[in-house]
């Protein structure tokens, strides 16, 4: 096989964040594979074959990239943010399982800076001491599922991360997932919501979770809840590196 398949991180929205080694990738690519807004950010140019498609076709859409790559195409899977995290490397290697005949295709992942990463660098540090990630869509997971893995998190006092939080499909899920945290004595605890991280039309609101509303966010917010130890300085939120 003389072609290549990587899979790669574009960043939360900002240019300047996407990877020097992405943008290489980029560069060398003959096709670009994703959901239609991530391929929208790759600039067209000779040579260059874009494939753009539906945000629910992730598993044919990495079964093209592998045949397209196995055909001798440089093909670059794009994903916003790192694509490990709740994103498309994981759908090419689950292609990839039942495709044998691709199992010695030259692939590489390529991480980016994610999502959650950019909301807590904007926001201060609020990750500074355990944290988990936890997408609220019930897409490929039943709802009781995440409802438990809320409930552990709250337990353990990580700091958490929630992709994905409401959609004009899914609009009561965050609410249930805000009561899921009130019942587990989180009122006190301070929530970060970053809508459109590193862009132009980025806003970052801070609240106690007592004082947060379904409404604060939609699919392009990424939500923080701190853990029971994290504190304001100012304008910032921070976790501290200790605990008592």
């Amino acid at each position: 096989m003389t072609g290549t398949l990587t899979i790669a991180g574009l960043g939360p929205g900002n240019e300047a964040l996407i990877t020097p080694e992405v943008a290489a990738a980029l560069a060398a690519a003959t096709d670009i594979v994703g959901y239609a807004p991530y391929v929208t950010r790759v600039p067209p140019r000779a040579g260059l074959t874009l494939h753009p498609s539906d945000n629910r076709v992730e598993l044919q859409r990495a079964a093209d990239a592998l045949r397209l790559a196995s055909e001798g195409g440089h093909v670059v899977v794009v994903s916003s943010g790192d694509p490990g995290v709740f994103a498309m490397a994981s759908a090419v290697f689950e292609a990839l399982e039942d495709a044998p005949q691709w199992h010695d295709l030259p692939i590489r992942v390529l991480p980016g800076v994610t999502a959650m990463l950019a909301a807590a660098a904007s926001a201060g540090a609020p990750l500074g001491h355990d944290f988990c990630a936890i997408n609220l869509s019930d897409n490929l997971k039943p709802w009781a599922l995440i409802e438990k893995r809320l409930r552990l998190a709250a337990e353990a006092d990580f700091a958490i991360a929630m992709y994905n939080p409401r959609s004009a499909s899914r609009p009561d899920g965050f609410g249930r997932a805000l009561e899921i945290l009130r019942e587990a004595g989180c009122d006190e605890r301070i929530m970060i919501f970053a809508r459109s991280v590193s862009t132009p039309g980025q806003r970052i609101e801070t609240v106690e979770l007592r004082d947060a509303r379904p409404e604060m966010a939609d699919m392009r917010t990424l939500v923080i809840v701190g853990n029971s130890a994290t504190r304001r300085v100012g304008r910032w939120v921070y976790a501290p590196r200790w605990v008592r």
